[in-house]
């Protein structure tokens, strides 16, 4: 009996042993996928993202500087064009380029001496230094502020569309950064775009003429 029950064992240890290395292997296989899934979850491009669209604080911009309990020293004050702004007791303070959160850094440290434990905020309250223009045959020409990215097509939406006489195949893209680099542009392809590829995105100080 003993001898039989040996050469049972024997017969089933081997199978026993490759079907436990599957499923090691098989577990192991499972917990590379999920840390190669975590890993490439995107989290670095999302970072990345949020702190390219940080707001600068440009010449013409309205801030409205607020010293808690110190109402003497809050002020809604106007980026000068040489970019500076000039508050109660500090004098001129240079700001464009700067995000309000360092304003207010730049502030509270410069109020250390002078009130205790400052609280500071800052906030854009208007903006003037990122604007684009349109001008020709559109029903509302001017300027408008770009708050956010946007494209000729959705400035034309916003500016009222096209008068009845506008070109629209010849619609200009003028470039702040360089004069030179004007584009051409057709509404029509614009509008029936899928991709939007036909669409331009404007930067600040770009210029969209409808002749």
């Amino acid at each position: 009996m003993d001898s039989m029950r040996k050469t049972i064992w024997s017969a089933l240890r081997i199978p026993l042993l490759l079907l436990c290395t599957v499923c090691c292997s098989g577990q192991q296989a499972t917990a590379n996928v999920t840390k190669s899934a975590v890993s490439t979850s995107g989290l670095p491009d999302t970072r990345s993202s949020a702190a390219t669209t940080a707001y600068t604080i440009g010449s013409g911009d309205v801030l409205n500087v607020q010293v808690w309990k110190e109402k003497e020293l809050s002020q809604v004050v106007v980026v000068r064009p040489d970019g500076k702004i000039s508050l109660p007791l500090l004098g001129d303070l240079q700001v464009i380029g700067k995000e309000p959160s360092q304003v207010e850094e730049m502030v509270q440290s410069r109020l250390q001496s002078m009130v205790v434990e400052p609280r500071v905020t800052v906030t854009v309250t208007e903006i003037h230094s990122r604007m684009v223009y349109i001008t020709g045959e559109i029903a509302r020409p001017g300027a408008y502020p770009l708050n956010t990215p946007i494209t000729v097509l959705q400035l034309i939406a916003q500016a009222g569309g096209l008068t009845e006489f506008a070109s629209k195949k010849k619609i200009q893209v003028i470039r702040a950064n360089n004069k030179r680099d004007q584009q051409l542009l057709n509404y029509k392809a614009m509008t029936q775009s899928k991709d939007g590829r036909s669409d331009v995105i404007l930067n600040p100080g770009d210029t969209v003429v409808i002749p």
